[in-house]
């Protein structure tokens, strides 16, 4: 049996936050830490995975914070989108320099620097092998890139939205204040959004129940955790139908 036969989904959708680029740095992009972060999704490609990546933009500039401190939620939220290239653009570098083909697509017309998100093409790409990194969101404000990560994942056909964070999954409370918290390995969506458990935000888990497209939520942080999940192994909270 082949590796990619025993991989448990043949298209994936990652979700990484901007602040999972941080490393343990106050903003920006660890380098070391991005490094590690392609070496994860290389691993997850070379089983034979089709991988496409939503990336956040938190590390460099949050829409909602913005927001909160008097500007324009839309231009807020516009300037969220292009942290996202930016980041988009370094995990792409990165990629390269791992000797891993990847392309970028963006939701907002940045046609000199990124291609624009064309979902044909994008499905086409991940056909060939290529790990597809999609940027600016939805191109919308007021929308979160786990909305983002919820539309595309639906869009390009992926069996799963693999969250990765800094936990290693759903817990009934916060692990770092509450000790006696414990980690779900399974939970309905409508557990999830009934218990307002910190899943994803509501849109995207509404959207994500709608069209029966199950999220697992992992921790990044954790050495081979990525590649685990994908091959069907004990690891983080699967949030399903």
């Amino acid at each position: 049996m082949s590796a990619a036969q025993k991989s448990r989904y043949k298209r994936i959708l990652v979700k990484l936050s901007g602040e999972a680029l941080m490393g343990d740095d106050a903003y920006g992009i660890n380098r070391d830490t991005l490094n590690r972060i392609v070496a994860e999704i290389g691993a997850v490609a070379a089983l034979g995975v089709e991988v496409g990546v939503v990336i956040g933009g938190g590390n460099i500039f949050r829409g909602v914070a913005g927001a909160s401190t008097g500007m324009d939620r839309a231009t807020a939220d516009y300037m969220g989108m292009l942290a996202t290239v930016i980041n988009a653009m370094a995990l792409s570098d990165a990629m390269r320099q791992a000797g891993i083909n990847a392309r970028v697509q963006s939701a907002l017309n940045v046609e000199q620097v990124i291609e624009p998100y064309i979902r044909g093409k994008a499905i086409r790409y991940l056909e060939e092998g290529k790990v597809v990194v999609f940027a600016a969101g939805t191109g919308n404000p007021f929308f979160t890139t786990d909305t983002a990560a919820a539309l595309r994942g639906s869009e390009i056909g992926a069996e799963v939205v693999m969250k990765a964070t800094k936990v290693d999954g759903v817990y009934t409370a916060d692990p770092v204040k509450d000790k006696s918290a414990r980690r779900y390995e399974r939970i309905s969506f409508d557990e999830a959004i009934s218990r307002n458990l910190k899943v994803m935000d509501a849109t995207a888990l509404a959207l994500c129940r709608d069209q029966s497209l199950p999220i697992v939520v992992f921790s990044i942080f954790k050495e081979g955790a990525l590649r685990r999940v994908v091959l069907g192994e004990s690891e983080g909270t699967m949030v399903h139908s």
